[in-house]
């Protein structure tokens, strides 16, 4: 059979994953399958493998359209036309098939995810709850959630924070981004107190920081994955959120000061953004807040 042929060729002439050949051998025979029991035309009645010189593009059409109305996603369905695209161009490159109806299919656009983020009131519910303020690492894990909601930055970039990034007179942090971009974010009074108590903690338990704004107790600074299970652990069980981490915490605060009034421009500034376009996801996030309130509020806006 030909998709036995089409399978040897992905594995050992395009060196293709066990994954892919295994994904669009089965793309592939299920493709026969639909053909069989549409009888398309030019459809062997005892193999159930459609003639490749017959197979039209309304044909494969038709099983695209079928594939969506048994409700496959669309990813699955994008990489089916993949593997259709691949096997047609197989037979024209090797089989001396001179039709590729398979050329002409356009995939769907995978829809674009919006950013998950925390609800402000349970942000706040964490960063407010009561604290040993005598225990350094319980004040350093409060401090790193609270900067990284209050400022947007990237877990790298609190990772790479020096105490001379840290200015507590003009309420200002130096942060260096993406392709070595500094730029300046301002913090509140909050935080400000905060800021003061860690460093005297530090000061007080930590060995030797070395400059270092975060560090562990042995005044070594800390790592990605260290400021990811910190995260985590200030927010498990406290949140509705499916994903609790850093870049988390950047959407929500991304999208907090969106909703609250702020100019599309100073929070892509703030976020260190090269372009508008990426800040803007999140005025669709605020826009579906404003329509869920308005659904859950307005009389005539709910299912009766």
């Amino acid at each position: 059979m030909l998709i036995d042929s089409f399978t040897t060729y992905l594995r050992c002439e395009l060196n293709s994953s066990v994954h892919t050949v295994l994904s669009y051998r089965r793309d592939i025979s299920q493709w026969y399958s639909f053909a069989a029991s549409a009888s398309l035309s030019g459809c062997d009645i005892h193999t159930a493998e459609p003639d490749p010189s017959a197979v039209t593009l309304s044909d494969l059409r038709l099983w695209i359209a079928h594939l969506s109305s048994e409700g496959i996603g669309v990813r699955s369905v994008r990489r089916k036309i993949q593997a259709l695209r691949a096997f047609y161009g197989y037979l024209n490159r090797r089989c001396g098939v001179s039709v590729n109806p398979a050329a002409e299919l356009t995939p769907a656009r995978l829809p674009k995810p919006l950013p998950v983020l925390i609800p402000t009131a349970d942000t706040a519910r964490v960063l407010d709850a009561e604290l040993d303020t005598d225990d350094f690492i319980a004040v350093r894990d409060r401090l790193i959630a609270d900067m990284l909601y209050s400022t947007g930055m990237r877990e790298s970039e609190l990772v790479g924070l020096r105490d001379a990034d840290v200015d507590l007179r003009r309420r200002e942090l130096k942060v260096i981004g993406k392709r070595n971009k500094e730029r300046m974010i301002p913090f509140g009074e909050e935080l400000t107190t905060m800021i003061r108590l860690y460093t005297t903690l530090r000061d007080r338990d930590a060995d030797n920081p070395g400059g270092q704004f975060f560090v562990r107790p042995d005044g070594s600074p800390l790592y990605r994955q260290l400021v990811y299970r910190v995260v985590r652990r200030a927010f498990d069980g406290n949140t509705g959120a499916r994903r609790r981490s850093p870049h988390v915490l950047r959407h929500s605060f991304a999208t907090d000061m969106l909703n609250n009034g702020a100019d599309l421009t100073a929070v892509q500034q703030l976020l260190g953004h090269s372009s508008l376009a990426t800040t803007q996801i999140y005025t669709h996030l605020s826009s579906r807040d404003i329509k869920d309130n308005y659904k859950l509020a307005h009389p005539r806006a709910k299912k009766t």
